[in-house]
């Protein structure tokens, strides 16, 4: 391997923006909690079609976040776009000259935010510069012209996209009713430099569109009485949709697949279970309308979840989530630069990202269990690193746990897969948080550092995080068990995977603690009622804590759960409020809440919409009748969970303090 090539006026140039250079602190027994949940100090790289330049995202605590270019050949950046009362947020390469970006304010809660994201272009060289989207949610503000072009509004949205040729992007615009219900998303076609926007011809209330690989609109899902639609648009008929196929959106059935990725030569790739367990990766045959006969990829044990990686004229391999995030190659080519990277940097996976057309150069996104994710660049021709950065430098891989995944038998038989995060250097009898993962219906447990199990970790304490049924990502049968199941299987599933780390020694019986966030946090308090014995003190935040609150919403703020959902979605996998109404409110904290005595912190969020706070609060005026040990956080300008650093190192800092006070102090410190 050759030395490597540093970025030298990158680091310079960063070092300039934030007043300090980018180093991880001097070692400390105890690492901050700063340097677990402050914001990324590289959010995304992202290589230009031809290789030739390389966009990234940065920032630091005390700048916002810019957006700059550096010419690979001469190592030189420039600064392309900052802004004094915004951060730069996500961003795409229009082509090789062009990038089109949007913006954020990293720094400002959710209750406070008072502009949308924008839209925004600008050439690789800081030349050109266009704002093609209003900020203003008062759409008769739009003064503002390009030429004699006005702004688009405020709900306009950078989607995914592939680079093209020409200066056009497609971005996405959602319609609300007044009573804010989503009712469809338009497609737009937009010129980054002029301004000029053309609507695509829906044909229905669509939810979602999917470009082609020349990166033109082909699919469009549309979801309407519980019954999801994909329709396809002809490359030789461009206004002309048809059906394409027609399935349950909520529930599995026959037929039922979904859209991956357009390939380089216009197949269409989905997902699919075709009669397995499992789904896998099929080609589509638009004409004939049915999957291939043999499977493209197939990832036993797990459904395929991923994306395709592909250059303009071939498709190479796929990214793809099983117990961690990786590459699986097709090319003979990719696999033999995976295997001879996976060599030279052995400590970490080493996920590559292509550009569009053919270059030398490759970029490497590394991690580990204890390794944040860290960028550098590869030359193919020359062996020579570019070593970017890392996206959280303060963290020191030394003094974090170290993570394995493990599977153990529900009562039932059930194999359940979980995450358990150790503190390094011990491993045995040690006071345990058992993270329970929200959803439900996502793949929770995937094996890379996180700022929540870390720091825990690093804390002293064991981490367990099941993956318990309803999960996604392990099968039909994974995710189906848990249909119906809130507070009941779902929750034994939590219990027994809490009763197998006691058997193998991890845990110390008398030191356990369960703790979560939305569906979670729900998990955390019924867990608390049906295991009382087993879970000295619960820490919930953003929990739902009744089953009907979700139907109904609140008084001061309505949940942001759609009316099909509800409808077609709540009843078949949550609960039935008529047919299912006794097991709603045998399952429901708020009406369980006289069985909690353990001591229990509770954190909301006061502008939450997918649990607003009156549910909180409404299960705390429950639970302190017969509980006086309960802890009670609000954030005002916060929802969903926790968005600033400052209210994140606060709630942690406070967690901290109240595990030590209940089932600590923490044994590795």
């Amino acid at each position: 391997m050759l030395p490597r090539r540093i970025l030298p006026y990158f680091f310079a140039l960063s070092a300039s923006l934030a007043g300090t250079a980018w180093a991880a602190p001097a070692a400390v027994a105890t690492p901050p909690a700063i340097a677990f949940f402050q914001h990324a100090a590289i959010h995304r790289v992202a290589l230009s079609p031809d290789a030739r330049y390389l966009a990234v995202r940065a920032g630091a605590p005390d700048r916002k976040d810019y957006l700059a270019v550096i010419d690979l050949a001469t190592n030189k950046p420039t600064v392309v776009a900052a802004f004094d009362d915004a951060d730069i947020d996500d961003f795409e390469w229009v082509n090789g000259t062009r990038l089109v970006f949007d913006l954020t304010e990293k720094n400002t809660g959710q209750g406070d935010v008072r502009h949308g994201p924008g839209l925004y272009a600008v050439d690789r060289d800081g030349q050109h510069f266009a704002q093609l989207a209003d900020r203003y949610f008062d759409s008769a503000s739009r003064h503002e012209l390009i030429g004699k072009v006005p702004m688009q509004p405020w709900n306009t949205f950078l989607i995914r996209q592939r680079p093209r040729k020409d200066d056009m992007i497609y971005v996405s615009r959602p319609i609300w009713d007044a009573g804010d219900e989503h009712l469809y998303t338009d497609l737009v076609r937009l010129n980054t430099r002029t301004g000029h926007a053309q609507t695509i011809p829906r044909p229905g209330p669509v939810t979602s569109w999917l470009l082609d690989h020349e990166g033109e609109p082909r699919l469009a899902t549309a979801v309407k009485d519980g019954r999801m639609t994909i329709y396809y648009r002809d490359p030789a008929d461009q206004d002309k949709w048809r059906t394409l196929a027609q399935f349950a959106a909520y529930t599995a059935s026959e037929g039922a697949f979904s859209p991956v990725s357009f390939g380089p030569d216009g197949t269409l790739y989905v997902a699919a279970h075709n009669g397995h367990d499992t789904e896998a990766l099929y080609a589509y045959d638009l004409k004939a309308g049915k999957l291939a006969a043999e499977p493209l990829l197939v990832t036993r044990g797990y459904d395929f979840t991923g994306s395709l990686v592909k250059s303009r004229t071939k498709l190479l391999g796929a990214l793809i989530t099983t117990d961690a995030r990786s590459n699986e190659w097709f090319d003979p080519g990719m696999k033999a630069l995976q295997d001879k990277l996976d060599k030279l940097l052995p400590a970490t996976v080493n996920l590559i990202d292509v550009p569009a057309d053919d270059s030398p150069w490759v970029l490497i996104r590394s991690y580990s269990d204890a390794i944040p994710m860290r960028y550098t660049l590869y030359n193919t021709a020359t062996d020579q690193f570019n070593d970017i950065g890392s996206s959280r430098p303060a963290i020191d891989p030394k003094r974090m746990g170290r993570q394995q995944m493990v599977r153990y038998k529900a009562r039932d038989g059930l194999e359940i897969p979980a995450l358990l995060t150790l503190p390094r250097g011990a491993n045995k009898n040690l006071p345990m948080v058992v993270l329970v993962h929200g959803g439900p219906w996502v793949h929770g447990a995937v094996w890379g550092w996180d700022p929540d199990s870390q720091f825990l970790a690093s804390r002293g304490y064991a981490v367990l995080e099941p993956d318990y049924r309803g999960s996604t990502g392990y099968g039909f049968r994974h995710y189906q068990a848990g249909w119906k199941q809130w507070g009941r299987a779902m929750q034994d599933d939590v219990a027994d995977g809490t009763r197998w780390a006691i058997a193998q020694g991890y845990a110390d019986p008398k030191r356990i603690c369960i703790a979560g966030a939305s569906y979670g946090g729900y998990a955390t308090l019924m867990g608390l009622v049906n295991d009382p014995d087993l879970y000295k003190c619960g820490v919930d935040w953003v929990g739902v804590t009744d089953i009907n609150l979700m139907y109904t919403g609140a008084w001061s703020r309505e949940s942001d759960l759609t009316d099909q959902w509800k409808a077609y979605g709540m009843p078949e996998l949550i609960g039935d409020r008529v047919k299912d109404a006794a097991q709603l409110k045998a399952t429901s904290p708020i009406e369980q809440a006289a069985r909690i005595t353990q001591p229990v912190l509770l954190a909301y969020g006061g502008v939450d919409r997918r649990v607003p706070l009156y549910h909180g609060q409404k299960f705390y005026d429950a639970v302190t009748k017969t509980n006086r040990n309960v802890e009670w956080i609000e954030y005002p300008e916060e929802g969903h969970g926790w968005h600033l650093p400052k209210n994140s190192v606060d709630f942690w800092t406070r967690v901290e303090a109240f595990l030590d006070k209940n089932i600590g102090p923490g044994g590795g410190r």
